[in-house]
């Protein structure tokens, strides 16, 4: 079978560094294995356009592999044309790229390696809101201009403790997210999600449910993006939404660029409504050298924390998610069931019921909050809601 990854380029830094696996140098370490069964890979960053190795070999490959970082886009349209795929995975988590429809239309599966960069996007997330907070971008460009003027810096610099913090979902990523900022103490630590956390999760982060998305965001003077994009949440944070913000708020976005409407951030942001936004997932990927976001600053110069979508690709997090890939490839050719946390699309249907009524009977066996919310969590990801 014909096996097509399309991955990002590593160039010098992927020959220097072969744990950089999720890049087209070292092909999530897979060529080895596939070529010894016999298998045709082909790997390429070519993405764009008609004449792009992507369209190219989509018509004839079985399966695809790609990632978040440098997704393939696989429309409706193209769809059409791959006339043998039979399985598409996510080398990480977060299939939008993907038309979720159309695979189920042409009984196409859909998998991804469910919680292998959770833990490297929630320290992120943690990371971003401090270098915000604390204004740390405009000291550090002022050091390397071989400046020192401490009340500019000082004058936007705040402490993380007694300030409220919040997440817009409060799954994997957002309940680990905080879980991180406890030991900070803050004022509180509220979340939005369509439903609550089991109350044994919930209060062993002290986290408060805000059911009313306005009125959460009108409470928090940092808010944090971690819910899937899909139908309900692709301009979630507008113009509307963002007017309801506290003034001088900060908002952080790891989730995906799309949740957020990009020029009205930026208005947000130039006119001091917001003092700071900071990620690295971008509407459209890699993102455009004149994309407002990569340049967009608060009144002061500052708040700009924004870098390309790196953060769920740490070494170790590559190491799960080429490990999480090869573990779905074995499981396709030997016939064998896919973990079900990993399924987003099965033969013909969304991830089944089934599956969720497992998970929701594997949390009642067991007293352990964080796994009981691990386990209800996998099946909510890519449900139409937060």
């Amino acid at each position: 079978m014909k096996v097509l990854a399309i991955l990002y380029r590593g160039a010098k830094a992927a020959t220097a560094e072969p744990r950089l696996l999720g890049t087209v140098e070292n092909q999530l370490g897979l060529r080895p294995w596939l070529n010894s069964l016999g298998h045709e890979l082909v790997v390429s960053d070519d993405k764009e356009g008609p004449n792009s190795d992507f369209q190219k070999h989509i018509e004839d490959a079985e399966v695809l592999i790609t990632t978040p970082f440098h997704p393939g886009y696989l429309t409706a349209d193209l769809m059409e044309k791959a006339k043998n795929l039979k399985i598409c995975i996510t080398a990480g988590v977060g299939s939008d790229h993907i038309d979720l429809n159309a695979a189920v239309k042409k009984n196409v599966e859909v998998l991804e390696v469910s919680g292998s960069n959770v833990t490297s996007v929630a320290e992120h997330v943690v990371m971003s809101i401090l270098l915000l907070v604390r204004n740390f971008v405009p000291a550090h460009e002022m050091i390397e201009r071989g400046d020192w003027q401490v009340s500019d810096i000082a004058r936007n610099a705040f402490d993380l403790e007694n300030k409220v913090i919040g997440t817009i979902g409060a799954g994997r990523i957002g309940y680990r997210v905080l879980q991180r900022l406890v030991p900070f103490d803050p004022k509180e630590l509220i979340y939005y999600d369509y439903a609550p956390l089991p109350d044994a999760v919930a209060k062993s982060v002290n986290a408060r449910r805000v059911e009313d998305l306005k009125e959460f965001v009108s409470q928090c003077d940092v808010v944090t993006v971690n819910c899937p994009l899909h139908e309900g949440t692709h301009g979630l944070v507008n113009a509307d939404l963002l007017s309801h913000f506290k003034k001088g708020s900060w908002l952080v976005n790891t989730a995906r660029g799309a949740i957020c409407d990009k020029d009205a951030v930026a208005q947000a942001l130039k006119s001091g409504h917001l003092n700071g936004y900071a990620g690295d997932v971008w509407n459209v990927q890699p993102a455009p050298k004149d994309h407002i976001w990569r340049t967009v600053k608060n009144t002061l110069g500052g708040g700009n924390g924004m870098v390309p979508h790196y953060s769920g690709t740490t070494l170790d997090a590559q190491a799960r998610y080429a490990q999480g890939t090869r573990s779905i490839l074995e499981n396709y050719l030997a016939g064998k069931p896919q973990d079900p946390q990993n399924i987003i699309v099965g033969q013909g249907k969304y991830a089944s019921k089934a599956c969720e009524c497992l998970l929701l009977l594997l949390s009642s066996l067991t007293t352990d909050p964080v796994l009981q919310m691990a386990n209800v969590k996998a099946v909510r990801l890519h449900s139409p809601i937060l």
